[in-house]
């Protein structure tokens, strides 16, 4: 999957600060709904991303890598693609994604939302 069909997806999970307006994680929400996507937000205001009611499409980690692991690590949701974001990538988390074959892409949302969406 690349950035542009991420694009076409419908309900990401944003992971990060998404209270804080100087946090790109909060820019992310915020540009995602204004575009008319669903957005859920997980990091400060759901602990989980098992704690989100429907399938999600994408999973946008926008947050340390070692909590980021943390939360992939017990996700038991279904997903299409995971999105690191810059800052949010380690050797440790690509090396869990790769040996439990889960699809992921380095990228940024916010290109994404300005190419595509």
């Amino acid at each position: 999957m690349d950035l542009q069909e991420i694009m076409k997806q419908r309900v990401f999970a944003v992971v990060g600060n998404t209270l804080e307006s100087e946090k790109y994680a909060y820019k992310i929400k915020q540009g995602l709904t204004e575009k008319g996507y669903k957005v859920y937000a997980v990091g400060k205001e759901l602990s989980s991303i098992n704690d989100i009611p429907e399938e999600i499409d994408i999973i946008d980690l926008c947050i340390h890598p070692a909590k980021g692991l943390e939360l992939i690590r017990e996700c038991k949701k279904k997903f299409q693609c995971i999105v690191i974001q810059p800052g949010a990538e380690s050797k440790e988390l690509v090396s869990y994604l790769k040996e439990n074959q889960l699809p992921y892409i380095n990228g940024c949302l916010l290109v994404g939302l300005s190419l595509y969406a």
